[in-house]
């Protein structure tokens, strides 16, 4: 393996902790599958293995006369097997797999079945180039240009080396450098939750994790039939996780046809940005394999999903949502829409996802602001569930400062929630309850942000934390849920940095116009108001009979004029 100045590191610098099952090691000839697995096995006192011994071991001839014999297939079919039994055996090993190996996908179903650690050792051309140059007992590279070889071979392998669970950018440091690198990114490794939306004709996975945006390339290549893409983004959010989801796409084999950025903020979705959306997808040579990527917040997602819905009436589409408030609600059901000057989502389609994926690190990159309003949705999720309301309570100020389980658990729970309502009445087609239960708080916040022009002043997680206060004191004065929990609700939303009265915001509202409003509400039947009431964290149902007097006066003791 080639080395440069560096020193090696200390065995007590590498983790001592050795992982929970074995380690495949994946990657191109002159990666340095073995010099890296047998310092590992060595470091955690488990065997080591390299899949190509094991294979000549067990044939009594060497590759090269396999592959002269019986030819390619019969090779992998081998390699298979031992690769399977290797895996499958009573103790955890290192195993560094051949070149091929890992680009065979039945050999990557047995990896992943085996609850290994794929760890792809990714080394840039120049680094491999230096490393196999010479080398004669690779017959590969026999009479050949190994420039051309490794160019031909990584555009063949890398899109399947890509579905590792760990990828590790290697370079001409010390392999103990390596090393060390090497067992940090395994012990730091955690799999993804992965949620199914068990819809009938249009089933999808979410993946919920850290690092899940350097991971999808390699979960769209899975679920998508072409290899062409669409970016839609914000100009906030791509200068921060573009690049590494352009870096991932290339390597899983896309090609990013078009990245279309637009303003960040809701008047983004609008006719304006819907239509030059849409031009510039039909403009990068669309047909139905062309699929549409969400990067961003609810306002991108939102836009992206309708404009994916609408060309060539519909096209896949993956949303990777980068803000709390979309992975926990927007990013998930297929709601897709923009906003009029009558209201908001007022004009939109119902078009599901192929895939999302919610990345929880990259809400790090969050404005303190933003994190809170994401986190009125999870409030909301909270009382519709139940159990977790009392851990919003608990544990809502220490995901607020940032704590990644805290975090993530909200996010999971939030998804597990809304996908199962999502199951149950996918198109929002039931008299009572289902979907709309989902707008908890929203009939008296889409109204506040309606008047604010979306201009930014009010978020929407602003504007529905506010809701959810009113549409609990509603309940309360209709005798619904103990007269207690209103304050309960504003005191956590207080607690967690969140505006929870009308009369916090630094403007005035007109009774009329927020009434008006809330009779033009996507949810209103017949212009009759229809709101979300509660009883109890749990118990949550949808009422059309509220007295306009009633909405009138609790607007009147909000401190809104006439």
């Amino acid at each position: 393996m080639s080395r440069n100045l560096a020193q090696p590191e200390t065995a007590s610098s590498i983790p001592q902790r050795q992982p929970k099952g074995s380690v495949v090691l994946v990657g191109m000839p002159g990666a340095g599958k073995s010099s890296i697995g047998r310092r590992l096995a060595a470091h955690w006192g488990i065997p080591f293995r390299d899949a190509d011994t094991e294979i000549e071991a067990a044939a009594g001839i060497p590759i090269s006369e396999i592959f002269a014999r019986y030819g390619e297939a019969h090779f992998r079919e081998g390699e298979r097997r031992v690769i399977s039994r290797l895996l499958n055996g009573s103790e955890p090993l290192v195993l560094a797999t051949g070149g091929g190996a890992f680009a065979d996908s039945s050999t990557r179903c047995v990896v992943r079945e085996s609850g290994a650690t794929s760890v792809w050792l990714k080394c840039r051309l120049s680094t491999l180039l230096r490393r196999v140059v010479g080398r004669d007992h690779r017959p590969m590279f026999v009479n050949a240009d190994p420039r051309e070889v490794l160019e031909r071979l990584m555009t063949a392998r890398h899109p399947a080396y890509a579905e590792a669970d760990v990828t590790l950018l290697c370079s001409d440091e010390h392999p103990d450098v390596t090393t060390r690198r090497a067992a940090d990114a395994i012990a730091a490794h955690r799999p993804p939750e992965r949620l199914r939306v068990a819809l009938s004709q249009k089933a999808y996975d979410i993946v919920i994790g850290e690092g899940v945006l350097r991971r999808a390339g390699a979960e769209m290549a899975q679920r998508l039939e072409g290899r062409r893409v669409v970016i839609v983004s914000d100009q906030s959010v791509a200068p921060l996780h573009l690049p590494t989801l352009r870096e991932s796409l290339a390597d899983a084999g896309f090609t990013v046809a078009a990245e279309i950025l637009v303003p960040p903020g809701e008047a983004s979705k609008s006719f304006q940005h819907f239509e030059r959306v849409v031009d510039q997808t039909l403009s990068a040579k669309a047909d139905r394999r062309l699929a549409v990527l969400a990067l961003g917040g609810g306002v991108v997602g939102d836009l992206a999903g309708y404009a994916a819905a609408s060309v060539l009436r519909g096209l896949p589409f993956v949303q990777c949502p980068t803000t709390l408030l979309a992975q926990v609600d927007s990013s998930v059901g297929g709601k897709t829409g923009i906003n009029t000057s009558q209201g908001k989502n007022l004009v939109g389609a119902f078009h599901q996802p192929k895939l999302v994926l919610a990345d929880t690190s990259v809400l790090r990159t969050l404005p303190i602001r933003e994190l809170r309003a994401g986190w009125a949705e999870v409030a909301k999720h909270g009382l519709l569930q139940g159990p977790l309301w009392d851990w919003c309570e608990t544990d809502g100020p220490r995901a607020m400062k940032g704590d990644p389980e805290a975090l993530a658990h909200a996010v999971l729970e939030s998804c597990k929630l809304k996908s199962a309502v999502v199951t149950e009445d996918e198109f929002e087609t039931k008299a009572e309850g289902g979907r709309a239960l989902l707008n908890l708080g929203h009939t008296f916040g889409h109204a506040l942000e309606a008047e604010c022009g979306y201009s930014g002043q009010l978020l929407h997680g602003e504007a529905v934390a506010i809701g959810l206060g009113l549409a609990t004191e509603l309940s309360a004065r209709l005798g619904l849920c103990s007269q207690e929990m209103p304050g309960r609700v504003r005191e956590h939303l207080r607690e967690v940095g969140l505006p929870v009265r009308i009369a916090d915001l630094p403007r005035r509202f007109s009774i009329g116009r927020l009434m008006a409003r809330m009779r033009a509400d996507k949810k209103a039947r017949d212009g009759a108001m229809r709101f979300v009431l509660l009883r109890a964290p749990g118990d949550v149902f949808t009422e059309s009979g509220v007295s306009e007097e009633m909405v009138r006066t609790l607007l009147t003791d909000e401190g809104c004029a006439p």
